[in-house]
């Protein structure tokens, strides 16, 4: 038996895994924390991701260096082609370029992981992490939240929102929508204040709320720059990995290996170990040490825009506006899945990729599908852990979800079409989304506009997912447990049973949290 250097080796220093290295490092545990981009201290963050408008740092070739993955390419549905699939890379992982929404899903989604057997991650749960890792300036006092948390909850005040925004919530309102203060509420519906994980209108990543904090304590190592190739076994037990720095190959041992490397590369690196569907290893030369479904399911938000072309008054002023502060969570009708869908404001079209705008100063209305059926899949290009998986999200591919965005693109365009929305529109709204509102009224020119447009919220989950044992597409246990092998955990939003009806960051960190106090 090889002895152990370290009780727990994590590998990826992001939303999960920084918070769960920090938990376990405070409780005493000897914690070596892999992370394959650089580290490096809070006061050393390129000054553009401070910024409360992410496309300010990803526009900026300077920022965008080394924090976000080259190479990694998705299509989104079947119908379209690959194209940068942005994930954070460096300390604070994602949470270091996302759009800085801390939003909880609904406590109906941890009903449904309950009901597939994800044992202990029921509301009741759940809810005491969401409390302790966050500080709410507002409801913090509230017996479902938190004060004193690393993460900061702040809500930008309605006078200080942009004109999409205020658009949007007097649309929605008018329309019948009703209006939750706060979205964080266990069973808060309608228009909603969106959270921000940021303090004094600048980001705050789990590098800066957790890692920075915990730098001086002697059981926590940081190895920036660290690529994992693999998890080493010895017999059936992980009791290690091998990962290359600079280059070399070198090895660490653990008695506990846990993967947070995300809905990406904690599933390349179980194939690369040989667990994952043997059929696809074999055709690869991996041998097969355990065949499960490893990167089948993978699940996003699909996301689809109406552009509005802004008056002078309603349009930013500053590439440092928020570019968003509002989101309505609803149910499309009568049998759907609860809170099924979710509007949203673009003060500034930042996902303009996605979107038929031609205008130079252009806004938008987003709706997303926030409960999906549709599975993607994620397979190895090579068993070289230096190329990007396969990704193909094959969002829409189940008729149940196409149905409903075709409900939920057809009430945003009424919404985009109130005279609430008429205040800050510049022009013809039909002009500038000329191809969806050609579309509009016929199902089946709606669905190829959609299969042609849509695009993800960078919400991805799912490719090693939890639930009970004896489940066919289970890869990990309730205690995120790799199924047929001992010492090896995944701990990130690759083991949701499914995407949550929100952005996942606050649920990946909360998941951290939880895993930490289980680990033993």
């Amino acid at each position: 038996m090889t002895s152990s250097s370290w009780d727990v080796i994590v590998v990826g220093a992001g939303s999960a895994g920084a918070a769960l290295a920090v938990r376990s490092a405070e409780q005493g545990k000897r914690v070596l924390l892999l992370e394959a981009g650089p580290d490096y201290r809070s006061a050393q963050m390129h000054e553009a991701w401070r910024s409360p408008n992410p496309a300010v740092a990803l526009t900026d070739p300077t920022a965008a260096q080394g924090m976000v993955w080259t190479g990694l390419n998705s299509s989104r549905t079947d119908r379209q082609q690959q194209a940068p699939y942005w994930r954070g890379r460096g300390a604070g992982g994602s949470s270091s370029v996302n759009g800085q929404i801390a939003i909880r899903p609904p406590m109906a989604d941890f009903e449904d992981w309950a009901a597939l057997g994800c044992t202990g991650w029921s509301p009741k749960d759940v809810l005491p992490y969401f409390a302790k890792l966050e500080d709410d300036e507002r409801f913090g006092d509230e017996p479902y939240h938190g004060r004193g948390g690393p993460t900061p909850i702040h809500r930008m005040r309605q006078a200080d929102w942009g004109g999409v925004d205020t658009a949007l919530s007097k649309s929605a309102l008018a329309a019948g929508f009703g209006w939750a203060e706060d979205v964080n509420a266990p069973t808060a519906t309608g228009v909603s204040p969106y959270p921000i994980n940021s303090r004094d209108g600048r980001r705050v990543s789990v590098n800066d709320a957790y890692l920075e904090q915990a730098r001086g304590l002697d059981t926590l190592t940081v190895q920036g720059d660290a690529l994992v190739d693999r998890v080493l076994f010895d017999g059936n037990r992980a009791v290690g990995v091998q990962l290359l720095v600079d280059g070399r190959a070198m090895t660490e041992h653990a008695e506990t290996v846990v993967l947070s490397a995300g809905v990406i590369h904690s599933p390349a690196i179980l194939m690369r170990s040989g667990i994952g569907p043997a059929e696809h290893l074999r055709r690869l030369g991996v041998d097969v040490r355990h065949d499960l479904p490893v990167g089948r399911g993978m699940q996003d938000h699909p996301m689809a825009l109406v552009s509005i072309p802004l008056t002078e008054a309603a349009a930013v002023t500053s590439p440092h506006d928020r570019h968003t502060n509002v989101c309505v969570r609803w149910t499309s009708g009568a049998g759907a899945p609860e809170h099924d869908l979710m509007f949203v404001s673009l003060n500034q079209n930042v996902l303009a990729m996605a979107s038929a705008s031609t205008s130079t100063s252009a806004g938008a209305f987003g709706v997303w599908l926030n409960h999906n059926y549709a599975r993607g899949v994620l397979t190895l290009a090579s068993a070289d852990p230096s190329d990007q998986p396969l990704v193909r999200q094959r969002m829409l591919s189940d008729d149940r979800d196409l149905a409903r965005m075709r409900t939920g693109i057809r009430a945003l365009a009424d919404l985009a079409r109130r005279p609430e929305t008429a205040d800050i529109t510049q022009g013809s709204l039909e002009r500038e989304n000329a191809a969806l509102f050609s579309a509009l009224d016929n199902d089946s020119a709606l669905d190829d506009h959609l299969l042609a447009t849509v695009g993800d919220a960078q919400h991805g989950t799912s490719t090693c997912r939890m639930g009970a044992a004896d489940a066919p597409d289970t890869v990990v246990d309730s205690e995120c447990r790799v199924l047929g092998v001992d010492g090896l955990r995944v701990v990130d939003a690759s083991v949701f049973p499914s995407v949550p009806r929100a952005n996942t960051n606050l649920a990946t960190i909360m998941a951290g949290e939880l895993m930490a106090d289980r680990l033993g």
